[in-house]
């Protein structure tokens, strides 16, 4: 007979998760100071497959020493793929590419528009979730907040910086839709995180590898600062935050999960001020806590209370 988990155990189990909820939206809100430094010297491209070979190589090493097991069954090779493109290659390659031509601070308060995206793809894509009307109500309070980010009243020329900024919101489409396909796909495969993980960066490191003649032999200039953030981008941002969020979607479930979005941009717009000098203008960060509040909406965490 079996013995119950002691008070104990579950605390230290809720604590360290919580550790790793906290230290995955501190890796990943620098995130965008790691690829703002990159692109001084390497490509767009060049820092996706520098990330991703280098998350993947790092993941690699876990699991043989772990000696988990690879799933056996084709059907969900065939599923981690398309969660290859469409949760590691195309959005990274948006984020790359986007990052220069707006700050750091600005692509890391796009990236909090995940789970609103999520909501979107869950319901209108693959109906494993329906909405209510306060949740609907959600989805457009953070399309006005992306549209206060966005600044229409400014002019829209359609200038590199708004192209970009579009970019960026294709690359959180891209984070939705993965989402809600792993929540009607891969929910049930029996994968371990650190399995998942390895299988999701890995196959997204072999396409980039398939396409270095078409997308990363550039030239390249290198310096200390640049390879000490490749360095942090993929074997910590790409690699062992990948296990921490696994770890934590499973413990608190991706509604509760996905408010890791509500650390990234303040680490991502302080570390762009604090260390590169990037400004902010007043729309940012009001046209931010809308989001938030579509968020909250959308995920439906604001309920009144009645009298």
């Amino acid at each position: 007979m079996s013995s119950l988990p002691r008070p104990a155990d579950v605390a230290a189990r809720s604590s360290t998760i919580a550790v790793q909820f906290v230290l995955t939206g501190v890796i990943w809100g620098s995130s965008f100071l790691f690829m703002k430094i990159a692109l001084t010297g390497i490509s767009p491209a060049q820092v996706v497959w520098s990330r991703l070979t280098l998350g993947a190589i790092t993941l690699g090493i876990f699991v043989a020493l772990r000696r988990d097991p690879l799933p056996r069954r084709l059907v969900v090779w065939l599923h981690m793929s398309v969660l290859a493109l469409t949760f590691c290659v195309i959005p990274f390659l948006l984020f790359s590419w986007a990052q220069q031509h707006v700050t750091s601070g600005l692509a890391s308060i796009y990236n909090a528009t995940t789970p609103i995206m999520t909501a979107v793809m869950a319901w209108a894509v693959f109906r494993v979730e329906r909405l209510r009307l306060v949740q609907i109500a959600g989805i457009l309070v953070g399309v006005l907040g992306v549209m206060v980010i966005i600044a229409p009243w400014q002019g829209l020329d359609m200038s590199q910086s708004l192209i970009a900024q579009l970019a960026i919101l294709g690359a959180t489409v891209c984070y939705g839709f993965s989402l809600a396909y792993m929540r009607r796909f891969v929910a049930d495969t029996g994968m371990s995180a650190l399995v998942f993980s390895f299988l999701n960066i890995g196959i997204a490191a072999a396409v980039m590898v398939v396409l270095t003649p078409v997308l990363a032999l550039t030239p390249v200039r290198l310096d200390g600062a640049i390879i000490v953030s490749l360095v942090l981008l993929g074997c910590l941002g790409t690699g062992v935050a990948y296990i921490w969020n696994q770890n934590v979607l499973r413990a608190w479930g991706p509604t509760r999960a996905s408010t890791v979005t509500y650390i990234t941009p303040l680490v991502g717009v302080l570390l762009g001020v604090i260390v590169l000098g990037e400004p902010v203008t007043w729309n940012e960060p009001v046209g931010a806590l809308v989001v938030f509040v579509g968020i909250l909406l959308a995920q439906n965490r604001l309920r009144l209370r009645r009298a």
